[in-house]
């Protein structure tokens, strides 16, 4: 979050265990989680009449929000929304099987190891990486 508020446009380390030794494709999911939850924050958020919600605050008093349909009706717009971290109560934790945000996660890199197919790459691309590839291998001697 730090570097991000600083202006940072890339985050290094993601998926990095051990100082960088070793690389583990469960730690780059959740580092995925965290930087979508990070970015979620950098867009900020909306001051306004609705927002602000003075009339729902005039209504209620200092009793409690949670309950009311301003607050339903906008948190889940407004909070970043995790498909690893777990906001459940212990019961229906337990009930869902109780999996940890690591099996989650390496429930999710095998997901995506065994159904992901990438887009071809455009031809164009494909030529000027090509190109680049066959100019450093002249320059370094390999071909």
């Amino acid at each position: 979050m730090m570097a991000a508020q600083g202006g940072a446009n890339l985050i290094y380390g993601a998926g990095m265990l051990e100082l960088g030794m070793t690389f583990d494709l469960a730690q780059l999911i959740i580092d995925a989680e965290i930087f979508k939850m990070v970015l979620h924050t950098m867009n900020g958020f909306n001051v306004n009449a609705e927002t602000l919600a003075l009339d729902v605050i005039k209504e209620v008093g200092t009793g409690e929000f949670v309950s009311h349909p301003h607050t339903s009706g906008n948190y889940k717009s407004i909070q970043s929304h995790s498909k690893l971290i777990n906001r459940k109560n212990r019961e229906a934790w337990l009930a869902d099987g109780s999996k940890d945000i690591t099996e989650k996660a390496y429930e999710k890199a095998i997901e995506i190891l065994e159904n992901y197919k990438p887009e071809p790459l455009d031809s164009k691309a494909a030529e000027v990486i090509r190109k680049i590839i066959e100019d450093a291998e002249v320059e370094y001697g390999i071909k």
